[in-house]
């Protein structure tokens, strides 16, 4: 059986070696199907682990608490990023207050998250993320400071941090310290810029390479005086006491919203989950337009192959002749078959690989190769190559062997 395997090989070779121009042309199509895919799934790879080595980098300490879902916005149903800016916050400062002072608390910190435009005398950007938080939003998010100085008690609410890739497009500057810009109607000073992060997907669900940062008191005016709070950060001071600390937390709130359960407390994998909920259905709907082009690749195959049978139907009946039966025939098509695909899945993945990694010079992430992304490159390779050789092959099998001698070409 080993031998008849190989002698099948070795005919196929021989085939697509006589016909390289079709050969290439029918590979070149499985190579851009692969290699879009391999290219997605590294992408996206690259992503969640880049969001999980965050929340991994705080030792199992954090856990983090969002408001339930309100809103009747349609992207909400897919994007649960959008869910948390579109809903009607349920967390209030007075949970703040209550979730401050607990056992084995290290630090609370909350979260605001509003859009707006800056205006300089040079230039205005428009829709940019103001995120209104505390001084120890360093514990649980490492950021480094490119020039100036973060946050503190002592800062008042006329200040603010901003992103690095903000400050060059708003002051054509990376210290831009003690530069005034006007953000709702209010004048602010520059205190401190924020180094670009190659990270800036968090958990947080918010870019601060372009983000500009507040104090919590300046979020609350910016919402006439109320609180409306995405997002509160627990951090425990180990990671033994985060158990116990989200069950303190949770009775707390209990208590603060009259046992209405309309807030979620997360940890661990849980924290990433809306933005790898994200990320997936992004990943899904570009594999799904891949998937289209390696179809076009499998229709390829078959004509390609199908052109083979009519052009080598003496071949076939010769064959037959001298003792070759129908499972010989259909083996010796779908090698060629499988050759033509997995040659794609191989040229694919390799060229994956190549546009996944200068794609991610434009981003801050690197790509994620995995076995799992390999080993889906060549399945889809292998299944393309049966499926759409599947049917010459059965073809060319059943042809009369009479009438395939007495064609002549």
């Amino acid at each position: 059986m080993t031998f008849m395997w190989i002698d099948h090989f070795e005919n196929a070779y021989r085939t697509l070696k006589s016909n390289r121009v079709r050969t290439l042309l029918t590979v070149l199509g499985i190579t851009i199907g692969i290699a879009s895919v391999t290219c997605i799934l590294a992408i996206s790879g690259g992503v969640k682990q880049m969001i999980g080595g965050q929340v991994e980098a705080l030792d199992g300490r954090i856990a983090v608490i969002r408001p339930s879902v309100q809103t009747r916005d349609p992207n909400a149903l897919i994007n649960p990023i959008i869910q948390q800016t579109f809903s009607v916050s349920t967390l209030t400062e007075a949970d703040i207050q209550a979730l401050t002072g607990m056992k084995n608390l290290d630090t609370v910190v909350p979260l605001m998250t509003i859009d707006g435009s800056l205006k300089t005398d040079r230039k205005t950007v428009k829709d940019s993320t103001i995120l209104a938080t505390t001084p120890s939003f360093t514990k649980v998010t490492h950021v480094s400071m490119k020039a100036g100085q973060f946050l503190d008690d002592a800062t008042d609410s006329t200040t603010a941090v901003i992103g690095e890739d903000l400050s060059l497009e708003l002051f054509n500057t990376d210290r831009p310290i003690g530069q005034l810009f006007t953000m709702r109607g209010q004048q602010f000073t520059v205190i401190g810029v924020m180094k670009r992060s190659n990270n800036p997907i968090n958990f947080n669900n918010v870019d601060l390479n372009r983000a500009i940062i507040v104090n919590f008191e300046r979020g609350k005016l910016f919402h006439q005086g109320r609180s409306q709070i995405q997002q509160i950060n627990l951090l425990a001071k180990d990671a033994s006491n985060l158990a116990e600390l989200t069950s303190q937390a949770k009775q707390k709130l209990l208590s603060q919203h009259l046992d209405e359960e309309d807030f979620s407390i997360t940890t661990g994998d849980a924290i990433t989950r809306p933005s790898n909920q994200l990320f997936n259905a992004i990943t899904d709907v570009m594999t799904a337009i891949a998937a289209i082009s390696l179809f076009v690749g499998g229709i390829g195959i078959m004509n390609i192959m199908l052109v083979g049978v009519a052009e080598r139907t003496r071949e076939i009946g010769i064959r037959k002749a001298v003792g070759a039966n129908q499972y010989n025939i259909t083996a010796q098509f779908l090698m060629e078959s499988l050759i033509i695909s997995l040659l794609g899945g191989l040229f694919g993945y390799i060229l994956g690989y190549v546009m996944a990694f200068s794609v991610s010079v434009f981003l801050y992430f690197t790509p994620a190769f995995t076995w799992q992304t390999a080993a889906t490159a060549f399945a889809m390779a292998t299944v393309v190559g049966v499926v759409f050789g599947s049917y010459p092959a059965i073809k060319a099998a059943r042809k009369n062997t009479i009438v395939s001698l007495r064609q002549y070409h």
